[in-house]
């Protein structure tokens, strides 16, 4: 039967959010409840309480999330109540033409659940990324769980969820970081954090953080960067060619999404370089560059969708990683709060206080 729980919405453009009285339905086919445990607060979620993701209000927001498994629906394999998940905002549909050409992470009919969680009244909510959780029960697609080893904590858990997927994707399965490689990322909150721990991981020397808040370069600091560049203070591109032989980086990670960012990612690349770009723009912003400079540096120019991971695939490579003490996902939890404590959490963010907050549910 349907559960009434307490959620965060965004009932329109710039208006703080609220706690809010919730239904979700009980799950139908192919569809699973999962009881959230923790759920971590990304920048996307910020996108859409602003209005630049979509108009669709009211949002029921929250999608960085790990929990457990409370009932499924009929014609689900593979899961069962009291399954440990984290759950992705991606699930390959295994039809599509990408799918079918075995490239299940460019999915072009990614599943979600089919039936609308709703407020009280009975107005469709749309879950962020097909997902909505910050909540502790939400309703998303049997494919979205992704089992995962229950030793794992939830609130690390979580972070494969999105951006440490976005970020450690990125780097390793974007921009095929490997042994030697040098690289630079640029931007260095959790997203970009990520890229430099999985570069590290990868074996790539140098790794260049470059930002224009000394915390984030501290930060950097900590997950292995072996060089920091702050970006107020010096020219970051002469920077990066100066540590890399005077060539630029093999791998230029752009984890911002802005068009000056993007700039300096595209001349910070050594000739025949790749640039990756994971930050997510405003729909509003353009970039501008000759098209001589696109014609005669080469090289590769990528957008990174969710890292593009296979989430059945990648998280739990991910928590494997974290469980053997190869990847501190844990140094990413900045703080662990309160569902009602959303508001000020997105404010924190705003002023680079934190990698990540993480709402914690009992």
């Amino acid at each position: 039967m349907p559960e009434l729980v307490q959620g965060v919405v965004s009932r329109t453009v710039g208006v703080p959010v609220s706690t809010e009285t919730v239904v979700v339905p009980e799950p139908g086919p192919g569809e699973v409840r999962v009881a959230v445990r923790a759920c971590g607060v990304c920048h996307t979620d910020l996108h859409y309480r602003e209005g630049g993701i979509n108009h669709d209000f009211p949002f029921l927001l929250g999608h960085e999330a790990a929990g457990t498994v409370e009932s499924v629906g009929d014609g689900v394999y593979g899961l069962v109540p009291g399954d440990h998940v984290a759950v992705a905002w991606r699930a390959p549909c295994g039809g599509c033409r990408s799918c079918r050409r075995g490239r299940p992470w460019y999915c072009f009919d990614s599943r979600n659940a089919v039936q609308p969680m709703t407020l009280a009244d009975g107005t469709p909510l749309r879950a962020a990324l097909g997902i909505g959780a910050f909540t502790p029960l939400t309703l998303v697609a049997a494919g979205q769980a992704v089992k995962i080893d229950p030793q794992a904590r939830f609130q690390a858990a979580a972070l494969v969820g999105c951006g440490v997927m976005a970020g450690f994707g990125a780097a390793v399965n974007t921009g095929s970081v490997g042994r030697g490689d040098s690289v630079a990322v640029i931007g260095c909150g959790g997203v970009g954090n990520a890229a430099v721990a999985a570069s590290v991981l990868a074996g790539a020397n140098p790794v260049i953080g470059v930002d224009v808040d000394p915390r984030k370069l501290a930060w950097a600091s900590s997950f292995g960067a072996t060089h920091t560049v702050n970006g107020r203070e010096t020219d970051a591109v002469e920077a990066i060619r100066t540590l890399t032989g005077g060539h630029g980086a093999d791998v230029v990670i752009e984890a911002v999404g802005r068009p000056d960012t993007y700039r300096t990612a595209f001349y910070a690349r050594d000739h025949a370089g790749t640039l990756v770009q994971v930050g997510v723009p405003n729909p509003t912003m353009t970039i501008e560059l000759p098209l001589i400079d696109l014609f005669g540096r080469g090289g590769a120019l990528k957008s990174s969708w969710y890292g593009d991971c296979l989430p059945s695939r990648d998280f739990p490579m991910l928590l494997d990683l974290y469980l053997r003490g190869r990847f501190d996902l844990d140094a990413f939890v900045t703080e662990e709060i309160g569902p009602g404590d959303v508001e000020e959490a997105f404010a924190r963010m705003r002023r680079g206080e934190v990698l990540r907050s993480v709402v914690v549910f009992p």
